[in-house]
């Protein structure tokens, strides 16, 4: 009897390369899903709409006949793959379990009892809830009027107790962008002592301009910069949990020691390992993207909806009248958009859908009663 071919890189990549023909004796993961009862239009969470590839969908099926081993060869080749892809060292790159794990484990690295959060208001909320759970201080400092980052009123806050700053661009709920000048200019003049998080989940999105440029792509020589880069977006593996922070070294050997052990699984690896090698399909899913929004704004301006300009793969609309109001009107007819963001009561998010649910969403919007407009 033969005993078992070891898991070593050049056997795991040999295994993808045969993942179409293990994959045809699988089911159909559609098939899989279609015995789900179906729900409310999901417009809420900044979801790709469209769903990852084919090519990413056969390897997750090839995958399920792994699920007996721990996934490090995969983990492994992932890393070095993106690694390589960024012209880094491994050693200025993390893996985690989304850009959720990045942002936590950042979080517990530099904060705690003495230290300070400063973040936007209003941004993506959820390293200030982990940042509040290790006993730190947060300071929440409210949107420049062009919906930018107030660096000027951020910087006027930062002080040696400031642990980190958290950037998130294009920010998440406005889809708004902060220049890359004002941020380099910015964290210039920061204290040593403080490290900034810049959180680039959306930067797929962003069609070209001089107001922008990705921390990785193009860094910056100063090592109290880290980036996070999730694959929910783009790449369409939203449920699948992967991400990645790219920083200094010793920065980034300080986030390992926190991270959750084994906390990438075999299926999400692989499948994140061939999306970020599918570059046509990540150029299709940004060209998409592009094309639904000028549509989305399409909409809304034959409609005299005024939206803040988005990078994103959703936008915020001025609703004239309480954002709640309009929350629970498209909730009751099968539709749910973004929560109410308090700093923001008379503005919606809404995500992009497939143009079928977009267009059950503006059908929605028609049948809103009448209503006090607020200002």
């Amino acid at each position: 009897m033969r005993s078992p071919m070891p898991i070593t890189r050049r056997n795991f990549f040999r295994s993808l390369a045969a993942g179409a023909a293990v994959t045809a004796g699988l089911p159909p993961l559609a098939d899989l899903a279609s015995s789900e009862p179906s729900g409310p239009i999901i417009l809420s969470r900044n979801e790709n709409a469209y769903g990852p590839s084919q090519k990413v969908v056969a390897s997750m099926q090839d995958s399920l006949t792994y699920a007996n081993r721990y996934p490090d060869p995969a983990v492994n080749a992932l890393h070095e793959r993106i690694a390589k892809s960024h012209s880094i060292k491994p050693e200025q790159l993390v893996l985690g379990c989304g850009s959720g794990e990045i942002l936590s484990i950042t979080a517990s690295t530099f904060l705690g009892p003495g230290k300070t959060l400063i973040t936007a208001v209003p941004t993506f909320e959820a390293i200030g809830r982990c940042a509040k759970a290790l006993g730190a201080d947060v300071v929440e400092i409210p949107l420049a009027k062009n919906y930018s980052h107030d660096l000027e009123a951020t910087l006027k806050r930062a002080a040696a107790t400031t642990g980190l700053i958290y950037i998130c661009n294009p920010n998440n709920p406005t889809g708004s962008l902060t220049p890359r000048p004002d941020l380099e200019a910015f964290i210039r003049k920061l204290p040593r002592t403080t490290t900034v998080l810049i959180d680039e989940a959306y930067h797929h999105y962003v069609e070209r301009t001089a107001d922008y440029a990705s921390f990785i792509d193009n860094p910056i020589n100063d090592d109290r910069v880290i980036v996070a880069r999730t694959f929910s977006k783009v790449f369409g593996l939203a449920g699948i949990r992967v991400g990645y922070a790219v920083g200094a070294p010793e920065r980034m050997q300080a986030l390992a020691a926190r991270r959750l052990p084994e906390g990438l699984n075999a299926v999400g690896a692989r499948a994140a390992l061939v999306a970020y090698d599918d570059v046509e399909y990540v150029q299709l899913s940004a060209k998409r993207n592009a094309d639904d929004r000028q549509e989305f704004f399409n909409q809304a301006n034959a409609r005299m909806v005024r939206g803040i300009d988005s990078h994103a793969n959703f936008a915020m609309l001025k609703t004239g009248r309480m954002a709640v109001e309009v929350i629970e009107h498209f909730k009751k007819n099968n539709v749910l958009i973004a929560r109410l963001f308090p700093s923001m009561n008379t503005h919606v998010r809404v995500s992009f859908g497939t143009p079928g649910e977009m267009k059950e969403f503006w059908r929605v919007w028609d049948l809103m009663p009448p209503g006090k407009m607020e200002k």
